[in-house]
């Protein structure tokens, strides 16, 4: 008789993998835009997966993670890794094309907004309620605020904003279908990101060899960007997602998308010497302020500021080595 598999618990707390990840996803935006002066969309997006896939094998086989055995395991893997891999990957290589790596950035802090909106209005894991339904209300009013449609953009950047946009839509759904169905401990986070991914490869390498375009000219810039893209913004970052989806607070899994945008702009000015309009960190704060009320933060802050107030048991921050 074989023993159970030995519940995985995380060496290094939940909360040092949220800010790795914000800063590592925050610079992929960056990394894209540089790799984009080599390759097409395409072919960036499959690059950054291939890399991905053979980082997460290696650190696999060091840490002696077997890959998940069950079909339904990959099932939803494979589920996953359309949503939060081979399709906003590309998606958003394709949106680098025709808006800033800074408006990118910006646009993905409504992946929170837009996981609430899948739980609420498509799955109906959840009922709305008066403050859920003001912080979507200020959510989109900043999306509106962050793209400046009183200015009016040509048509291919609009192109560019829906494919963000659609990108982040992908997330939110995404998000929702791993926290439901990926999340028991019996596989390490290494295993699960390392199938997660390697699916992804399989799912876009038809359309690199169709239709992927690779310049004659590839600066050592766009590769270094690409090396980092792959090795640290999907292989490692994959690892710490599932450490978060595992062991952070329900409401802290999208989260990570609080942080993302500041270093998408710091990294995006700073290094490809983009501008920054008014409107975007405003519309951007606004998103994000929208999203931690409908989540409840603000509720939930004030409800344990009160002399005696209590929280209730499911708002509470459970302890990271809890599993859902």
């Amino acid at each position: 008789m074989t023993s159970p598999a030995p519940s995985y618990r995380p060496l290094v707390s939940w909360r040092v993998w949220f800010v790795a990840l914000g800063a590592i996803w925050g610079c992929s935006f960056w990394w894209i835009k540089l790799g984009l002066r080599a390759m097409s969309p395409v072919d960036v997006a499959f690059t950054r997966l291939l890399i991905g896939a053979m980082t997460l094998l290696v650190i696999a086989a060091l840490t002696r993670a077997a890959l998940p055995r069950q079909r339904s395991t990959w099932g939803h893997l494979f589920v996953v890794a359309v949503l939060l891999n081979s399709a906003p990957f590309t998606l958003f290589s394709y949106g680098e094309t025709h808006v800033s790596a800074v408006l990118a950035g910006l646009i993905n802090a409504f992946t929170p907004l837009a996981t609430l909106i899948v739980v609420l209005f498509v799955l109906r894991q959840e009922a709305p309620n008066p403050a859920v339904v003001r912080g979507l209300v200020l959510g989109l009013t900043g999306v509106v605020v962050l793209i400046g449609v009183w200015r009016g953009f040509g048509a291919h950047q609009w192109w560019g904003i829906g494919a963000c946009l659609g990108a982040v839509v992908c997330y939110g759904f995404g998000f929702s279908y791993a926290r439901r169905h990926l999340s028991a401990p019996e596989v390490s986070p290494v295993a699960l990101a390392s199938g997660q991914v390697v699916c992804a490869t399989l799912q876009l390498l038809p359309f690199a060899l169709v239709v992927g375009h690779v310049q004659s000219h590839r600066p050592w810039s766009s590769l270094l960007a690409l090396a980092a893209l792959g090795v640290l913004g999907t292989g490692v970052a994959y690892i710490m997602n599932f450490h978060l989806v595992r062991h952070a607070p329900a409401s802290v899994v999208s989260s990570v998308t609080y942080l993302t945008p500041v270093f998408a702009v710091v990294v995006g000015v700073a290094f490809l010497g983009e501008s920054l309009t008014w409107n975007e960190p405003l519309g951007a704060l606004l998103i994000l302020v929208g999203a931690a009320m409908a989540q409840g933060r603000f509720a939930r802050r004030a409800a344990r500021e009160r002399p005696g107030g209590e929280v209730a048991t499911s708002d509470r921050c459970r302890d990271p080595s809890d599993h859902p």
